[in-house]
């Protein structure tokens, strides 16, 4: 992979490790918690994911977002989360 490309990679990791640390930290914090406000979250990512406003850099950590909710969303609903 050339350096050119190296960037998104970085960025995206980053950006995704990150939002599931916060989610995760939220979700044992914040008592007003609730998985559908993070599913109706999940939802609004979706719609700006779509929209091509923000070029390559925009779309990467929206696309790194949107991976990080998906997995919270799919770890919390397996059980593997207790709050």
């Amino acid at each position: 992979m050339g350096s050119s490309e190296q960037w998104r990679d970085i960025t995206y990791n980053d950006v995704f490790e990150r939002e599931l640390r916060g989610l995760t930290r939220r979700a044992g914090r914040d008592n007003a918690f609730n998985i559908e406000d993070i599913e109706g979250s999940l939802k609004n990512l979706y719609i700006v994911s779509g929209s091509d406003q923000g070029g390559c850099l925009q779309e990467t950590i929206i696309s790194a977002t949107i991976a990080a909710y998906e997995h919270f969303i799919a770890e919390f609903k397996a059980g593997n989360f207790q709050k």
